[in-house]
């Protein structure tokens, strides 16, 4: 697991389990992404950017997160994410993407096509040239 300041109720509960690396904080989460099959975010309350998902989407993850994780942003469940709010549904969704290779290959190029098509400096520069005409042109 990784992710900035792990509460300490975190911390203790996965103390005795040695299947999960609690990491914390990391410079470059890039390699810890690259080295699963699924990236999982499983935000119960939440505000701020969703950058977590775009980075795992650009490095083509399929991703399985609550609604509160993946809150503001464009994608669609089943096609770009896996969203699943209770813990018995969104286990079943993790565990239906490591098994099940086509599902999870399906969602890890629709994330990157999405990821390129709406994220990508060619289109944030694209957008903003446009913003800038409207403004100059009054």
């Amino acid at each position: 697991m990784v992710g900035r300041n792990p509460s300490p109720h975190l911390r203790q509960k996965l103390a005795h389990e040695p299947a999960i690396d609690l990491i914390g904080w990391v410079d470059d989460v890039r390699p810890f992404i690259a080295r699963h099959a699924v990236y999982i975010v499983p935000l119960r309350i939440g505000g701020g950017t969703r950058i977590k998902i775009y980075e795992a989407m650009a490095m083509g993850k399929a991703i399985v997160s609550t609604p509160i994780g993946a809150e503001g942003l464009p994608v669609e469940h089943g096609r770009h994410i896996w969203l699943a709010d209770e813990a018995e549904p969104f286990a079943e969704a993790v565990i239906h993407l490591l098994q099940d290779r086509a599902a999870r290959q399906q969602v890890e190029t629709a994330a990157r096509e999405f990821v390129e098509r709406h994220c990508s400096w060619d289109r944030a520069a694209a957008v903003f040239a446009d913003i800038c005409r409207q403004v100059a042109e009054g």
